[in-house]
């Protein structure tokens, strides 16, 4: 097909497309053998949508993808210092790039490349050749170099974002045409290529003069009239090397000995090359996509071994497929010191229990796994019992072929606590808590879940079968086919042994398989502090705190239930009364009729079912206008509290400790908050008299007392530093009240002269700017207009510029990379950042959001790992973590020296790694019960 008017090219930017994949996409290697192809996977998935997409009126005709060629180009002649500040290529990216143009080609689409010359510069070619044919070119690429060449049918299009450049994208982002900005470029330079430039002239004053002078010759030749001396010295004293830079940055237009446009032309992608090659890359998603899409069959690809984890694996890379009927049942000592040997020969083993409960403070033992290579594993069961899953009458008697569990602790012990032998766990915590129950302290540890949380936190869960799906693409035996669902299931000592062996077993082989891939990758990623130094050694920490739990008093829950159930019947009555008809106050459908119906209420809006919605914030907006609404929502505050919480925790109080065990969720929130679950004790809500009154029932045992220690306002000291504020910086040292103060710089009050209102509308905005509010939501918490509200914020970003500057360069951080990080490192994925539609504001606000509350959270979990090398020593527990505060549990007589210690270790805890550039301040408060205390 010859190419003339009509026919349509897509040129696209290659290098770009493989630098994006390597930054956005989490490290991949090839199960195989190691070769790293993570750039390559998201190089071809870029591909496969460029095919995708290349349908319709707009389709391309001509297509291919540039690249440019190793080595230097003609620019290096010119000038030898061009792109010399450029680091080098990652080392694992280096051996992908002549891999993307393998794909390229297996994709069937034109490879170009040019030895001297960039591959802008052949897309400059090819775009001036396409339009002096009559046809239209489409460059795919955001590259700021190439906006020089939109106009005459040439546009560029970002396929990250979705977003056409056309001459007015480029007026935009450099304020002259097309035809001007190789004239701004040479003034304002290139740091990043190394282009001198003008030094001292930026984009925008450059625009400005071209704009003024109408091209950069005129300029250079009037520069004696410029009336700025620093410009004018600038222009007269560097017009050579200006002149050089613009030679630099204007693209070459007339490469020699490309292919001919015609041989760009589309063609569909062979299968017979294509599925072949995504094969031998061990691609198994995108090439079931693609053979779906292609209508022909999937290839087989064969299940790979994991990564060895030395080198004497490493020579032998065939490593055996997972395979549950090949694992050991261990069921005599002898085979069970073959193990123990073994585990001590390897000097690292993994280790999974299988329990009857979730609850690791009353979980019975039933079984234990290990893995000391990959597809070595046994299942030593101790606690199964006589009657499989179909008996009704099953028995207590343990089942025969069973090692008694004192003799298999008791040999498992040394191996267990031995400092030479590492043991590998997924969700460590829990064994350890398990074998801690029997005597058995288990250490040193390392955690594959952990350790995918530092490398992959906001891409997907942590849980083994997420991990074993993607990273080893197998799918474990799920847990529902041996104990059922729903009444009808059994617990774990139930299921016949032979089932467990391969259930349990395989738990201990993936989780091998796992560790050796994730480990190598930790120092790759960037990410070995953050697991070694945040991550690993909170394991025991959190361990000991959930098995000292706090204690509960059971009547004070019992009282405020019954206190809560009067109110709540009080509100009803008031309720229906306004309505005028009784109804059930919980039914969100029947108080949607009350509302929008027989009252007539406006805003009501009807789901898929035909019901009204009736949301908190629904409610929120109507009842600033009517009495009922705030009603139902102080009912529902009632309702839940009693439900979650006096109720609820009546049933989590162990009957042998008499307290409440939360277990702590390291991998629970992107941002390396912890989660508590059964039961949850970080939601109880503060804000009302009522949710304070729930903190009453944790109290402390006679002769003790609860210390609460809080960080005061540690979010809004970190955003101080990393935004650079520096009155909120003094403020913040001098010991302010950061509101007031915060107040006083934006309402031009003095402080001597603030009233509670306007402090608390400061407050406000200073809490909200850190979770991204918008107008709309600050006027909803002040109870003011929208405009008023937007007012106030934008007066904000006006008195503290810093803060919209940490914000924008936030967001562009997360879209150039794909994720943020905190002060500390920890990597937090920000995979939906360039997502359109309501995801989109969602996504700015998280990644604004991430690193000061990840940071946060870094800096406690650092006081926690310290602390008890602190209280050593001393009559103190720690119980709880809640956000910024911590619980503990201290003797009367030793309260002073417990909060000296402790706030020693909570107000350093950034020390060394950050040095802060305001101080971290820590109240303590002490009391019978946790609400005296805070």
């Amino acid at each position: 097909m010859s190419f003339g008017k009509g026919c349509h090219l897509h040129l696209v930017d290659g290098s770009a497309f493989i630098f994006r994949a390597y930054h956005a996409l989490p490290p991949l290697t090839r199960k195989s053998d190691g070769l790293p192809i993570g750039a390559v996977a998201g190089f071809c998935n870029m591909l496969f949508k460029q095919v995708e997409d290349a349908k319709g009126d707009d389709a391309p005709t001509h297509v291919a993808v540039i690249f440019d060629y190793s080595g230097k180009s003609f620019r290096n002649d010119m000038y030898p210092d061009y792109k010399a500040n450029r680091p080098p290529a990652p080392e694992d990216l280096v051996p992908q790039f002549p891999l993307t143009r393998d794909a390229t080609r297996a994709f069937n689409i034109a490879c170009i490349e040019k030895e001297g010359f960039e591959a802008d510069d052949i897309i400059a070619t090819y775009a001036r050749q396409a339009r002096e044919a009559g046809g239209r070119v489409t460059i795919i690429s955001s590259d700021k170099d190439l906006m020089q060449l939109v106009g005459g049918g040439v546009e560029m299009l970002d396929a990250m974002k979705n977003k056409r450049i056309g001459i007015e994208g480029v007026e935009e982002k450099f304020g002259v045409g097309p035809e001007r900005v190789v004239d701004v470029q040479a003034l304002a330079g290139d740091s990043v290529d190394n282009v001198p430039g003008a030094p001292g002239i930026g984009i925008k004053t450059a625009a400005l003069l071209i704009n003024e002078y109408g091209d950069l010759d005129t300029l250079l030749a009037r520069a004696e009239e410029i009336k700025q001396p620093k410009r004018r010295e600038v222009l007269i004293e560097k017009a050579d090397q200006i002149r050089m830079s613009r030679d630099l940055v204007r693209l070459d237009d007339d490469v020699p000995e490309l292919e001919p446009l015609e041989a760009l032309e589309l063609k569909d992608p062979d299968a017979e090359v294509l599925l072949p090659f995504l094969a031998s890359m061990e691609f198994r998603s995108l090439s079931k996509r693609i053979a779906d899409t292609l209508g022909v069959e999937s290839p087989d690809i064969p299940e790979p071994p994991a990564p060895a984890a030395s080198s004497e694996e490493a020579a032998a890379p065939d490593l055996p497929p997972i395979d549950p009927d090949k694992y050991e049942r261990v069921d005599t000592m002898a085979a069970l010191a073959r193990w123990t040997a073994l585990a001590a020969e390897r000097g690292y083993v993994a280790v999974d229990t299988e329990t009857t409960s979730l609850d690791e403070m009353q979980a019975e033992l039933v079984g234990i796994s290990l893995a000391v290579l990959p597809g070595e594993a046994c299942y030593i069961p101790v606690g199964h019992k006589k009657g499989g899953a179909d008996d009704l009458f099953g028995s207590d008697e343990l089942a025969e072929g069973q090692l008694g569990l004192d003799e298999v602790l008791a040999a498992l012990k040394p191996v267990l606590e031995d400092a030479a032998i590492l043991k590998i766990g997924q969700n460590m915590k829990y064994d350890a808590k398990i074998f801690a129950r029997h005597g058995v302290k288990v250490a040193p540890i390392d955690d594959t879940m952990l350790m995918s949380y530092a490398l992959y936190s906001g891409l997907h869960n942590h849980g083994m079968d997420t991990l074993s799906d993607r990273y080893l693409s197998h799918e474990p035996i799920p847990i529902k086919s041996l104990l059922g669902t729903g009444k009808s299931a059994i617990t774990f000592d139930r299921v016949p042994v032979d089932e467990a062996v391969k259930y349990a077993a395989e738990d201990a082989d993936i989780t091998l398989r796992l560790w050796q891939s994730f480990k190598p990758q930790l120092h790759r990623a960037q990410v070995t502090t953050v697991y070694e130094t945040l991550e690993r050694p909170l394991v025991p920490v959190l361990a000991q705190m959930e098995m000292n739990g706090v204690q509960v008093d059971r009547d004070t829950l019992s009282r405020m239930s019954n206190a809560f159930a009067q109110k709540m019947a009080g509100l009803e009555a008031e309720i229906h009364d306004l309505a005028g008809q009784s109804f059930n106050v919980g039914s969100p459908a029947q108080l949607g009729e009350i509302l929008f119906e027989k009252l007539g209420f406006e805003g009501g809006k009807k789901g898929k079912t035909g019901k009204y919605s009736t949301p908190a914030d629904v409610l929120e907006d109507l009842a600033t206008e009517h009495e009922l609404p705030g009603k139902v929502l102080d009912w529902r505050q009632l309702s839940k509290l009693k439900s979650t919480y006096t109720d609820a925790l009546q049933a989590h109080i162990n009957p042998e400790t008499g307290r409440v065990h939360t277990s702590y969720v390291q991998t629970g929130a992107n941002t390396g908050r912890l989660a508590s679950t059964d039961p949850n004790l970080q939601n109880i809500p503060v804000r009302t008299e009522e949710g304070r009154r729930i903190r009453e029932a944790f109290v402390a045992p006679e002769g003790k007392v609860l210390l609460s220690l809080d960080y005061s306002q540690i979010e809004l000291r970190i955003l101080a530093h990393v935004a650079g504020i520096e009155s909120m910086r003094e403020a913040f040292r001098d010991g302010e009240d950061i509101h007031a103060a915060t107040a006083s710089e934006m309402f031009d009050v003095p402080l001597a002269e603030m009233t509670p209102e306007t402090r608390r509308r400061a407050k406000a905005i200073n809490f909200g700017v850190i979770y991204g509010i918008s107008g709309f939501g600050l006027a909803r918490n002040l109870r003011i207009p929208r405009a008023e509200a937007q007012a106030f914020i934008d007066r904000y970003f006006e008195k503290y510029p810093g803060i919209k500057e940490y914000m924008n360069d936030t967001v562009g951080f997360a879209k150039d990379t794909g994720f943020v990080q905190t002060l500390f490192g920890r990597k937090i994925h920000t995979p939906e950042i360039n997502a359109k539609g309501p995801h989109a504001g969602f996504a700015r606000r998280a990644a604004i959001n991430a690193p000061i509350q990840g940071t946060a959270a870094d800096i406690i979990r650092r006081a926690m790992i310290r602390m008890p090398a602190a209280i050593e020593g001393l009559p103190v527990k720690m119980l709880l973590q809640v956000h910024d505060e911590l619980i503990f549990e201290v003797d009367e007589g030793a309260v002073e020296d417990a909060i000296a210690a402790i706030r020693a270790v909570m107000e350093g805890a950034a020390d060394p790694a950050v040095k802060l550039s305001v101080p971290l301040v820590v109240d303590a408060g002490q009391g019978a019960n946790w609400a005296e205390a805070h």
